[in-house]
Protein backbone atom coordinates (compact mmCIF):
# COMPACT_ATOMS: atom_id res chain seq x y z
CA UNK A 1 0.00 0.00 0.00
CA UNK A 2 1.15 3.36 -1.18
CA UNK A 3 1.64 6.22 1.48
CA UNK A 4 -0.90 8.13 -0.18
CA UNK A 5 -3.71 5.14 0.71
CA UNK A 6 -2.42 5.11 3.90
CA UNK A 7 -3.07 8.30 4.90
CA UNK A 8 -6.22 8.34 3.00
CA UNK A 9 -7.35 5.13 5.11
CA UNK A 10 -6.44 7.23 7.94
CA UNK A 11 -7.78 10.53 7.60
CA UNK A 12 -10.26 9.44 5.71
CA UNK A 13 -12.70 8.51 9.32
CA UNK A 14 -11.36 11.49 11.12
CA UNK A 15 -12.76 14.06 8.67
CA UNK A 16 -16.01 12.74 8.43
CA UNK A 17 -15.86 12.89 12.81
CA UNK A 18 -14.57 16.14 12.14
CA UNK A 19 -17.70 16.98 9.78
CA UNK A 20 -20.25 14.83 12.09
CA UNK A 21 -18.85 16.84 15.23
CA UNK A 22 -19.14 20.49 13.71
CA UNK A 23 -23.35 19.12 13.10
CA UNK A 24 -23.91 18.66 16.56
CA UNK A 25 -24.86 21.61 19.31
CA UNK A 26 -21.65 22.42 21.13
CA UNK A 27 -21.23 22.36 25.23
CA UNK A 28 -19.47 24.85 26.78
CA UNK A 29 -17.93 24.69 30.20
CA UNK A 30 -21.42 26.50 31.84
CA UNK A 31 -23.23 23.52 29.64
CA UNK A 32 -21.14 21.02 31.26
CA UNK A 33 -20.84 21.92 34.77
CA UNK A 34 -24.81 22.63 34.93
CA UNK A 35 -25.30 19.23 33.16
CA UNK A 36 -23.26 17.41 35.69
CA UNK A 37 -24.66 18.92 38.79
CA UNK A 38 -27.63 17.85 38.08
CA UNK A 39 -27.28 14.05 36.59
CA UNK A 40 -24.01 13.66 38.35
CA UNK A 41 -24.57 9.98 40.85
CA UNK A 42 -22.18 11.59 43.15
CA UNK A 43 -24.05 15.21 43.63
CA UNK A 44 -27.41 12.88 44.03
CA UNK A 45 -26.12 10.91 46.57
CA UNK A 46 -24.65 13.86 48.55
CA UNK A 47 -28.86 15.47 47.72
CA UNK A 48 -30.33 11.94 49.06
CA UNK A 49 -28.20 12.47 52.26
CA UNK A 50 -29.48 15.92 52.93
CA UNK A 51 -32.78 15.23 53.04
CA UNK A 52 -32.65 12.02 55.41
CA UNK A 53 -30.72 14.87 58.02
CA UNK A 54 -33.61 17.15 56.76
CA UNK A 55 -36.44 14.39 57.44
CA UNK A 56 -34.65 13.73 60.92
CA UNK A 57 -34.67 17.22 61.83
CA UNK A 58 -38.43 17.17 61.36
CA UNK A 59 -38.98 13.80 63.33
CA UNK A 60 -37.37 15.31 66.20
CA UNK A 61 -39.45 18.45 65.97
CA UNK A 62 -42.73 16.46 66.43
CA UNK A 63 -41.39 14.78 69.88
CA UNK A 64 -42.23 17.83 70.91
CA UNK A 65 -46.27 17.72 70.41
CA UNK A 66 -48.22 15.05 72.80
CA UNK A 67 -49.08 11.37 71.68
CA UNK A 68 -52.53 10.52 70.80
CA UNK A 69 -53.16 6.21 70.05
CA UNK A 70 -56.16 5.12 69.51
CA UNK A 71 -56.92 1.07 70.65
CA UNK A 72 -59.62 -1.20 70.42
CA UNK A 73 -60.17 -5.03 70.62
CA UNK A 74 -61.96 -7.65 70.28
CA UNK A 75 -61.92 -11.35 70.90
CA UNK A 76 -63.41 -14.69 72.76
CA UNK A 77 -62.98 -15.84 76.15
CA UNK A 78 -63.51 -19.36 77.39
CA UNK A 79 -62.78 -20.20 80.76
CA UNK A 80 -62.24 -18.15 84.52
CA UNK A 81 -61.47 -15.26 83.82
CA UNK A 82 -62.19 -11.46 85.25
CA UNK A 83 -65.32 -9.46 83.46
CA UNK A 84 -63.93 -6.36 82.17
CA UNK A 85 -67.66 -5.08 83.13
CA UNK A 86 -68.41 -6.32 86.24
CA UNK A 87 -65.12 -7.18 87.53
CA UNK A 88 -66.65 -10.59 88.62
CA UNK A 89 -64.86 -13.99 88.02
CA UNK A 90 -66.83 -16.20 85.76
CA UNK A 91 -66.31 -19.46 84.53
CA UNK A 92 -67.86 -18.82 80.97
CA UNK A 93 -67.01 -18.26 77.19
CA UNK A 94 -67.89 -14.28 76.28
CA UNK A 95 -67.03 -11.69 73.53
CA UNK A 96 -65.87 -8.82 74.73
CA UNK A 97 -65.20 -5.44 72.69
CA UNK A 98 -62.95 -2.50 74.04
CA UNK A 99 -61.90 0.98 73.48
CA UNK A 100 -59.25 3.07 74.43
CA UNK A 101 -57.37 6.68 73.55
CA UNK A 102 -54.04 7.54 75.49
CA UNK A 103 -52.26 10.42 75.25
CA UNK A 104 -48.95 11.81 77.07
CA UNK A 105 -45.98 14.58 76.48
CA UNK A 106 -42.91 15.25 77.70
CA UNK A 107 -43.17 18.68 80.25
CA UNK A 108 -39.53 18.27 81.41
CA UNK A 109 -36.22 15.69 80.44
CA UNK A 110 -33.08 17.56 81.29
CA UNK A 111 -33.72 19.62 77.72
CA UNK A 112 -32.79 16.42 75.91
CA UNK A 113 -35.31 16.99 73.44
CA UNK A 114 -34.29 20.52 72.69
CA UNK A 115 -30.52 19.78 72.21
CA UNK A 116 -31.26 17.15 70.20
CA UNK A 117 -33.65 19.60 67.60
CA UNK A 118 -30.77 21.61 67.67
CA UNK A 119 -28.34 18.70 66.90
CA UNK A 120 -30.07 17.31 63.65
CA UNK A 121 -30.54 20.90 62.52
CA UNK A 122 -26.98 21.16 62.68
CA UNK A 123 -26.28 18.10 61.38
CA UNK A 124 -28.71 19.22 58.38
CA UNK A 125 -27.14 22.20 57.64
CA UNK A 126 -23.56 20.40 57.65
CA UNK A 127 -25.25 17.56 55.05
CA UNK A 128 -26.42 20.82 52.63
CA UNK A 129 -22.63 21.93 53.05
CA UNK A 130 -21.29 18.31 52.47
CA UNK A 131 -23.75 18.58 48.58
CA UNK A 132 -22.34 21.88 48.29
CA UNK A 133 -19.12 20.63 48.48
CA UNK A 134 -19.33 17.79 46.19
CA UNK A 135 -21.04 20.03 43.64
CA UNK A 136 -18.01 22.40 43.88
CA UNK A 137 -15.70 19.30 43.59
CA UNK A 138 -17.46 17.83 40.27
CA UNK A 139 -17.40 21.73 38.67
CA UNK A 140 -13.67 21.49 39.45
CA UNK A 141 -13.47 17.69 38.05
CA UNK A 142 -15.39 18.83 35.24
CA UNK A 143 -13.10 21.98 34.18
CA UNK A 144 -10.19 19.75 34.63
CA UNK A 145 -11.43 17.47 31.96
CA UNK A 146 -12.96 20.12 29.42
CA UNK A 147 -9.76 21.74 30.01
CA UNK A 148 -8.34 18.32 28.89
CA UNK A 149 -10.30 18.07 25.93
CA UNK A 150 -9.53 21.28 25.16
CA UNK A 151 -5.67 20.60 25.31
CA UNK A 152 -5.20 17.54 23.13
CA UNK A 153 -7.48 19.09 20.80
CA UNK A 154 -4.80 21.98 20.49
CA UNK A 155 -2.05 19.45 20.26
CA UNK A 156 -3.69 17.24 17.89
CA UNK A 157 -3.60 20.41 15.61
CA UNK A 158 -0.30 20.80 15.81
CA UNK A 159 0.37 17.36 15.06
CA UNK A 160 -1.62 17.70 12.18
CA UNK A 161 0.06 20.91 11.28
CA UNK A 162 3.53 18.99 11.15
CA UNK A 163 1.91 16.12 9.31
CA UNK A 164 1.11 18.35 6.23
CA UNK A 165 4.47 19.85 6.36
CA UNK A 166 6.47 16.76 6.46
CA UNK A 167 4.02 15.60 3.93
CA UNK A 168 4.59 18.54 1.38
CA UNK A 169 8.18 17.86 2.36
CA UNK A 170 7.80 14.20 0.92
CA UNK A 171 6.66 15.56 -2.12
CA UNK A 172 8.87 18.08 -2.92
CA UNK A 173 11.60 15.70 -2.17
CA UNK A 174 10.48 13.01 -4.59
CA UNK A 175 10.24 15.36 -6.95
CA UNK A 176 13.94 15.85 -6.94
CA UNK A 177 14.87 12.15 -6.04
CA UNK A 178 13.06 11.53 -9.54
CA UNK A 179 15.29 14.58 -11.07
CA UNK A 180 18.76 13.81 -9.94
CA UNK A 181 19.29 16.20 -7.84
CA UNK A 182 18.81 13.76 -4.13
CA UNK A 183 19.59 10.95 -3.49
CA UNK A 184 16.82 8.55 -2.60
CA UNK A 185 17.57 8.13 1.02
CA UNK A 186 16.49 11.29 1.22
CA UNK A 187 12.89 10.69 0.40
CA UNK A 188 13.25 7.30 2.39
CA UNK A 189 13.94 9.24 5.59
CA UNK A 190 11.26 11.64 4.68
CA UNK A 191 8.48 8.43 4.22
CA UNK A 192 9.86 7.20 7.80
CA UNK A 193 8.63 10.77 9.28
CA UNK A 194 5.68 11.32 7.59
CA UNK A 195 4.95 7.73 9.01
CA UNK A 196 5.55 8.80 12.39
CA UNK A 197 3.86 12.16 12.26
CA UNK A 198 0.61 9.70 11.30
CA UNK A 199 0.76 8.10 14.48
CA UNK A 200 1.58 11.22 16.44
CA UNK A 201 -2.10 12.54 15.01
CA UNK A 202 -3.76 9.13 15.16
CA UNK A 203 -2.82 8.95 18.60
CA UNK A 204 -3.66 12.56 19.81
CA UNK A 205 -7.46 11.91 18.12
CA UNK A 206 -7.71 8.97 20.32
CA UNK A 207 -6.54 11.52 23.24
CA UNK A 208 -9.15 13.89 22.25
CA UNK A 209 -11.65 10.88 22.50
CA UNK A 210 -10.66 9.78 25.80
CA UNK A 211 -10.99 12.90 27.32
CA UNK A 212 -14.46 13.42 25.90
CA UNK A 213 -15.12 9.83 27.97
CA UNK A 214 -13.68 11.34 31.06
CA UNK A 215 -15.81 14.71 30.40
CA UNK A 216 -18.90 12.61 30.38
CA UNK A 217 -18.40 10.09 33.34
CA UNK A 218 -17.53 13.36 35.15
CA UNK A 219 -21.02 14.91 33.80
CA UNK A 220 -22.96 11.86 33.91
CA UNK A 221 -23.50 11.54 30.27
CA UNK A 222 -24.05 8.22 28.78
CA UNK A 223 -21.43 7.70 26.50
CA UNK A 224 -22.78 6.48 23.17
CA UNK A 225 -24.56 10.20 23.02
CA UNK A 226 -23.14 12.61 20.21
CA UNK A 227 -21.02 15.61 22.30
CA UNK A 228 -19.07 18.01 20.84
CA UNK A 229 -17.36 20.57 23.28
CA UNK A 230 -16.80 24.25 22.42
CA UNK A 231 -12.87 25.25 21.82
CA UNK A 232 -12.45 28.58 23.26
CA UNK A 233 -9.03 30.07 22.47
CA UNK A 234 -7.09 29.43 25.12
CA UNK A 235 -5.09 33.26 24.92
CA UNK A 236 -8.79 34.53 25.78
CA UNK A 237 -9.74 32.49 28.84
CA UNK A 238 -9.95 34.96 32.14
CA UNK A 239 -7.10 34.67 34.33
CA UNK A 240 -6.77 36.30 37.63
CA UNK A 241 -3.51 37.96 38.15
CA UNK A 242 -0.71 35.57 40.43
CA UNK A 243 -0.35 38.71 42.31
CA UNK A 244 -4.10 38.60 43.40
CA UNK A 245 -3.97 35.03 44.66
CA UNK A 246 -1.62 35.45 47.06
CA UNK A 247 -1.87 32.11 49.27
CA UNK A 248 -2.50 33.75 52.70
CA UNK A 249 -5.45 35.94 51.25
CA UNK A 250 -6.89 33.11 49.75
CA UNK A 251 -6.56 30.47 52.49
CA UNK A 252 -8.32 33.30 55.14
CA UNK A 253 -11.31 34.00 51.98
CA UNK A 254 -11.46 30.01 51.74
CA UNK A 255 -11.97 29.31 55.52
CA UNK A 256 -15.35 31.07 55.03
CA UNK A 257 -16.59 30.21 51.66
CA UNK A 258 -15.29 27.06 51.20
CA UNK A 259 -18.54 24.05 51.92
CA UNK A 260 -15.91 21.38 53.83
CA UNK A 261 -15.21 24.23 56.24
CA UNK A 262 -18.46 24.91 56.82
CA UNK A 263 -19.65 21.60 56.92
CA UNK A 264 -17.02 20.78 59.60
CA UNK A 265 -18.14 23.46 61.58
CA UNK A 266 -22.01 22.77 61.81
CA UNK A 267 -20.75 19.19 62.64
CA UNK A 268 -19.22 20.73 65.61
CA UNK A 269 -21.87 22.57 66.48
CA UNK A 270 -24.29 19.15 66.16
CA UNK A 271 -21.61 17.21 68.18
CA UNK A 272 -21.72 19.78 71.10
CA UNK A 273 -25.71 20.08 71.42
CA UNK A 274 -25.42 16.12 71.73
CA UNK A 275 -23.50 16.67 74.37
CA UNK A 276 -25.67 18.31 76.32
CA UNK A 277 -28.61 16.06 75.07
CA UNK A 278 -26.91 13.25 76.50
CA UNK A 279 -26.22 15.35 79.80
CA UNK A 280 -30.27 15.96 79.84
CA UNK A 281 -30.94 12.19 79.41
CA UNK A 282 -29.33 10.91 82.71
CA UNK A 283 -31.98 14.17 84.77
CA UNK A 284 -35.21 13.05 85.49
CA UNK A 285 -38.28 12.89 82.92
CA UNK A 286 -41.88 14.55 84.28
CA UNK A 287 -44.56 13.48 81.49
CA UNK A 288 -48.17 13.98 81.89
CA UNK A 289 -50.17 11.31 80.64
CA UNK A 290 -53.93 10.60 80.25
CA UNK A 291 -56.03 7.74 79.01
CA UNK A 292 -59.75 7.05 78.09
CA UNK A 293 -61.65 3.72 78.08
CA UNK A 294 -64.63 1.57 77.73
CA UNK A 295 -65.71 -2.03 77.72
CA UNK A 296 -68.24 -4.08 76.19
CA UNK A 297 -69.23 -7.90 77.34
CA UNK A 298 -72.10 -10.68 76.69
CA UNK A 299 -71.81 -12.48 79.61
CA UNK A 300 -75.08 -11.92 81.11
CA UNK A 301 -76.05 -10.01 84.28
CA UNK A 302 -78.61 -11.34 87.29
CA UNK A 303 -81.59 -9.73 87.61
CA UNK A 304 -83.84 -10.55 90.75
CA UNK A 305 -87.80 -9.73 90.65
CA UNK A 306 -89.57 -9.75 94.08
CA UNK A 307 -93.10 -10.62 94.51
CA UNK A 308 -95.47 -10.71 98.23
CA UNK A 309 -97.30 -14.18 98.90
CA UNK A 310 -100.16 -14.18 101.26
CA UNK A 311 -100.36 -16.94 103.51
CA UNK A 312 -103.10 -19.38 104.26
CA UNK A 313 -102.83 -18.39 108.00
CA UNK A 314 -100.30 -16.26 110.31
CA UNK A 315 -97.13 -17.22 109.98
CA UNK A 316 -94.51 -16.92 113.36
CA UNK A 317 -90.84 -15.30 112.41
CA UNK A 318 -89.54 -14.57 115.55
CA UNK A 319 -90.08 -12.61 119.07
CA UNK A 320 -89.67 -9.12 120.05
CA UNK A 321 -86.87 -8.74 122.60
CA UNK A 322 -87.63 -8.05 126.06
CA UNK A 323 -91.30 -9.19 126.27
CA UNK A 324 -91.07 -12.25 124.11
CA UNK A 325 -94.09 -11.12 122.08
CA UNK A 326 -94.23 -13.56 119.25
CA UNK A 327 -94.57 -12.18 116.06
CA UNK A 328 -96.82 -13.27 113.21
CA UNK A 329 -96.85 -12.49 109.67
CA UNK A 330 -99.73 -13.09 106.90
CA UNK A 331 -97.93 -12.81 104.27
CA UNK A 332 -94.21 -13.26 102.79
CA UNK A 333 -91.89 -11.81 99.95
CA UNK A 334 -90.38 -14.08 97.54
CA UNK A 335 -87.28 -13.20 94.74
CA UNK A 336 -87.01 -14.67 91.53
CA UNK A 337 -83.43 -14.40 89.60
CA UNK A 338 -82.82 -14.29 85.89
CA UNK A 339 -79.87 -13.70 83.86
CA UNK A 340 -80.36 -10.12 81.39
CA UNK A 341 -78.04 -9.05 78.72
CA UNK A 342 -77.02 -5.20 78.50
CA UNK A 343 -77.42 -4.35 75.19
CA UNK A 344 -74.03 -2.73 73.49
CA UNK A 345 -73.62 0.70 73.57
CA UNK A 346 -75.24 1.13 77.29
CA UNK A 347 -73.19 -0.95 78.22
CA UNK A 348 -70.10 1.64 75.89
CA UNK A 349 -71.90 4.34 78.16
CA UNK A 350 -72.01 3.00 81.36
CA UNK A 351 -68.33 1.56 81.66
CA UNK A 352 -66.63 4.76 80.16
CA UNK A 353 -63.79 5.65 82.17
CA UNK A 354 -60.90 8.65 82.34
CA UNK A 355 -57.62 9.12 83.84
CA UNK A 356 -54.84 11.97 83.67
CA UNK A 357 -51.68 11.85 85.88
CA UNK A 358 -47.98 12.96 86.15
CA UNK A 359 -45.37 10.55 85.58
CA UNK A 360 -42.20 10.93 86.84
CA UNK A 361 -39.12 8.43 85.52
CA UNK A 362 -35.55 8.75 87.60
CA UNK A 363 -32.80 6.83 85.90
CA UNK A 364 -31.41 5.05 88.64
CA UNK A 365 -29.24 2.38 87.74
CA UNK A 366 -29.27 1.60 83.93
CA UNK A 367 -25.88 -0.21 83.00
CA UNK A 368 -23.90 2.83 82.53
CA UNK A 369 -25.75 3.43 78.93
CA UNK A 370 -26.39 7.11 79.75
CA UNK A 371 -22.79 8.09 81.19
CA UNK A 372 -21.34 6.05 78.66
CA UNK A 373 -23.52 7.86 75.77
CA UNK A 374 -22.57 11.33 77.58
CA UNK A 375 -18.53 10.33 77.38
CA UNK A 376 -18.71 8.85 73.89
CA UNK A 377 -20.75 12.29 73.20
CA UNK A 378 -17.76 13.94 74.23
CA UNK A 379 -15.06 12.10 72.61
CA UNK A 380 -17.12 12.88 68.97
CA UNK A 381 -16.98 16.24 69.67
CA UNK A 382 -13.48 16.53 70.30
CA UNK A 383 -13.30 13.92 67.04
CA UNK A 384 -15.02 16.72 64.97
CA UNK A 385 -12.63 19.67 66.45
CA UNK A 386 -10.12 17.74 65.30
CA UNK A 387 -11.01 16.93 61.84
CA UNK A 388 -11.64 20.46 61.08
CA UNK A 389 -8.17 21.53 62.30
CA UNK A 390 -7.38 18.80 59.62
CA UNK A 391 -9.51 20.02 56.91
CA UNK A 392 -8.10 23.54 57.29
CA UNK A 393 -4.56 22.29 57.15
CA UNK A 394 -5.22 20.31 54.52
CA UNK A 395 -7.03 23.40 52.55
CA UNK A 396 -4.02 25.37 53.80
CA UNK A 397 -1.41 23.20 52.09
CA UNK A 398 -3.96 23.31 48.60
CA UNK A 399 -3.44 26.68 48.41
CA UNK A 400 -0.12 27.06 48.84
CA UNK A 401 1.03 24.09 46.87
CA UNK A 402 -1.37 25.58 43.79
CA UNK A 403 -0.02 28.46 43.95
CA UNK A 404 3.35 27.00 43.48
CA UNK A 405 2.04 24.89 41.05
CA UNK A 406 0.95 27.90 38.86
CA UNK A 407 4.05 30.08 39.62
CA UNK A 408 6.12 26.97 38.21
CA UNK A 409 3.17 26.68 35.35
CA UNK A 410 3.69 30.42 34.29
CA UNK A 411 7.77 30.09 34.20
CA UNK A 412 7.50 27.16 32.31
CA UNK A 413 5.25 28.93 30.06
CA UNK A 414 7.38 31.85 29.48
CA UNK A 415 10.29 29.42 29.14
CA UNK A 416 8.56 27.48 26.38
CA UNK A 417 7.67 30.80 24.67
CA UNK A 418 10.86 31.74 24.38
CA UNK A 419 11.46 27.96 23.28
CA UNK A 420 9.57 27.67 20.62
CA UNK A 421 10.96 31.50 19.27
CA UNK A 422 14.12 29.83 19.34
CA UNK A 423 13.03 26.55 17.96
CA UNK A 424 10.83 28.31 15.44
CA UNK A 425 13.94 30.42 13.56
CA UNK A 426 16.32 27.32 13.58
CA UNK A 427 13.53 25.30 11.68
CA UNK A 428 12.78 27.84 9.24
CA UNK A 429 17.09 28.31 8.66
CA UNK A 430 16.86 24.53 8.32
CA UNK A 431 14.28 24.29 5.72
CA UNK A 432 16.05 27.12 3.60
CA UNK A 433 18.83 25.28 3.56
CA UNK A 434 17.37 21.91 2.78
CA UNK A 435 16.16 23.19 0.16
CA UNK A 436 19.41 24.62 -1.56
CA UNK A 437 21.04 21.07 -0.60
CA UNK A 438 22.64 22.97 2.71
CA UNK A 439 21.26 20.46 4.93
CA UNK A 440 20.92 16.54 5.09
CA UNK A 441 17.39 14.96 5.80
CA UNK A 442 17.92 14.20 9.59
CA UNK A 443 19.24 17.45 10.67
CA UNK A 444 16.21 19.16 8.82
CA UNK A 445 13.86 16.08 10.36
CA UNK A 446 15.73 16.86 14.22
CA UNK A 447 15.04 21.08 13.42
CA UNK A 448 11.42 20.11 12.46
CA UNK A 449 10.65 17.59 15.98
CA UNK A 450 12.43 20.23 18.28
CA UNK A 451 9.69 22.86 16.86
CA UNK A 452 7.10 20.62 17.09
CA UNK A 453 8.06 19.46 20.86
CA UNK A 454 8.79 22.87 21.53
CA UNK A 455 4.83 23.84 20.44
CA UNK A 456 3.41 21.01 22.22
CA UNK A 457 5.09 21.93 25.62
CA UNK A 458 3.93 25.44 25.06
CA UNK A 459 0.37 23.93 24.76
CA UNK A 460 0.91 21.62 27.70
CA UNK A 461 2.48 24.80 29.93
CA UNK A 462 -0.45 27.37 29.09
CA UNK A 463 -3.10 24.95 29.71
CA UNK A 464 -1.46 23.96 32.85
CA UNK A 465 -0.95 27.15 34.17
CA UNK A 466 -4.67 28.28 33.40
CA UNK A 467 -6.11 25.14 35.22
CA UNK A 468 -3.63 26.02 38.28
CA UNK A 469 -4.99 29.35 38.23
CA UNK A 470 -8.38 27.73 38.19
CA UNK A 471 -7.90 26.05 41.19
CA UNK A 472 -6.87 28.85 43.04
CA UNK A 473 -9.72 31.48 41.98
CA UNK A 474 -11.87 28.27 43.25
CA UNK A 475 -10.68 28.46 46.37
CA UNK A 476 -10.97 32.36 46.77
CA UNK A 477 -14.52 31.91 46.01
CA UNK A 478 -14.73 32.98 42.49
CA UNK A 479 -15.94 29.90 41.03
CA UNK A 480 -14.64 28.38 37.89
CA UNK A 481 -15.55 30.04 34.39
CA UNK A 482 -13.40 30.46 31.20
CA UNK A 483 -15.37 32.86 29.87
CA UNK A 484 -15.56 37.02 30.66
CA UNK A 485 -19.34 36.00 31.31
Amino acid sequence: MTMKKLLLVWFLPVSLLSHVSQAQDKWDLKRCVSYALANNISVKQADVQARLAKLTLGQSKLQQIPTLIFGTGVGINSGNSLNPTNYTVNNTTFLYNNFSLQSSVVLFNGFNLQNVIAANRAAWQAALATTDKTRNDISLNVANAYLQVLLAREQAEAARAKLALSQSQLEITRKQVKAGTLPELNAAELESQVAQDSSNYINLTGTIQQNVLTLEAYMGLDASTPFEVDSPPVDEIPVEKLADVQPEAVYSLALTNQPQQKADAFQIEANRHLVKANKGAMYPMISLGGNMGTNYNTTPVPQYQSSLVKLPQPVKIGYVQGSNTPVLVDSLTTSVSHDTHTPYFKQLNSYFNQSIGINVSIPILNNGTLRTNYAKSKLNLRYAELQRDQDNLTLKNNIYQAYTAATTALQKYEANKISVAASGKSADFAQKRYAVGMLNTIDLLTNQNNFFNAKINLLSSQYDYVFKMKVLEFYKGLGIKLSKE
